[in-house]
């Protein structure tokens, strides 16, 4: 059963999910044996989505330590509320959910001991859309191009670490994840207007931050 195990994290975790499995919605079979369970359910479930989830927690917390104790716990919550998933969402849309909800009562408990937070400067970034993909872009000659791009994603992760929370969700489950504003807006529970209005007002001081870069 998965939680005799711990989870750990590579390099090629915060890409996606784990090679050979995909993010579309499980199907009745797997969920009903999530429901019951079952024990090898759930550590694909972990297989398939934890790189997912840790590279979300990772963007939102700029904390590796944090995103992968998060992580740990996002998957907890899935095993004890499995039994209430009523398949209106996918699985990857649901378990989004529970990790920002972690995620916010964790960046809660911190802020009330006004915890000193550090961004690092090497993890890797998506791909994304609009300010983040023309971030992320690069048109240098080698050698230098690497180092372009890494001031680029340094750049990028200090601009998004500054953003308000709430923005910063959403820019990151749009320009990163690549979540459509209907998922954004089953994950975050808010209207579809709202989901607009924070990636707009999101890139807008993106844009402004990142204006001499």
């Amino acid at each position: 059963m998965f939680l005799s195990k711990s989870i750990t994290f590579d390099e090629d975790d915060l890409s996606g999910a784990a090679a050979g499995f995909t993010a579309e919605s499980a199907d009745a079979d797997f969920i009903d044996k999530l429901r019951a369970g079952d024990a090898m359910a759930f550590d694909n479930l972990v297989t398939r989505y934890s790189g997912d989830i840790y590279a979300l927690l990772y963007r939102v917390t700029e904390n590796a330590e944090d995103a992968g104790d998060l992580t740990q716990e996002t998957f907890l919550s899935a095993l004890k509320s499995i039994k209430n998933f009523r398949g209106e969402s996918e699985l990857k849309t649901w378990l989004f959910r529970i990790a920002l909800n972690h995620s916010r009562n964790r960046f809660r408990w911190w802020k009330r001991r006004r915890r000193d937070r550090t961004v690092s400067l090497d993890a890797p970034v998506g791909n994304s859309e609009m300010l983040v993909q023309e971030m992320l872009a690069s048109s240098s000659p080698a050698p230098d191009e690497n180092a372009i791009r890494h001031e680029r994603q340094r750049a990028l992760l200090l601009a998004l670490a500054e953003l308000p929370v709430n923005f910063r969700e959403a820019v990151v489950l749009c320009d990163i994840e690549g979540l459509s504003y209907d998922e954004i807006a089953a994950t975050l529970v808010i209207s579809l207007g709202t989901v607009k209005s924070r990636i707009a007002r999101g890139r807008s001081e993106l844009r402004e931050k990142l204006k001499d870069v």
